[in-house]
């Protein structure tokens, strides 16, 4: 289901974070309706990350779901997050792609700096 399917890959995705030498802050950290997978400082760099993950191909890979409204939750999550946690000089937003199909080891996209 894709429920359990998500929280797999949101695991992994820290786990992968982590192996990169990020440091992970929050982990689905919530304002409203705002919601941010992955909140994670690297060097003097603030990163928000979208995590997005999929089973199979069938309908696209993972990273190819992040809506335009999902990207203004996290914009606006951002930045009251910002506003709660000051001495940011640089943000990012990123995006995890997680694929983990049956049989095989999950593979990774890591899109740093989507350029919002």
């Amino acid at each position: 289901d894709h429920i359990e399917t998500g929280k797999i890959g949101e695991e992994l995705a820290a786990g992968y974070i982590l192996q990169l030498g990020f440091q992970i802050m929050e982990r689905n950290w919530r304002y409203r309706r705002c919601e941010i997978d992955i909140v994670a400082s690297a060097g003097n760099i603030l990163h928000f990350i979208e995590v997005k993950t999929r089973s199979s191909v069938v309908y696209g890979y993972p990273e190819e779901s992040v809506s335009d409204k999902k990207i203004g939750m996290i914009l606006k999550g951002a930045a009251v997050y910002c506003y709660q946690h000051p001495g940011w000089s640089t943000v990012q937003y990123d995006v995890l792609s997680v694929l983990i199909e049956a049989g095989k080891d999950p593979e990774y996209f890591f899109i740093q700096d989507i350029g919002l």
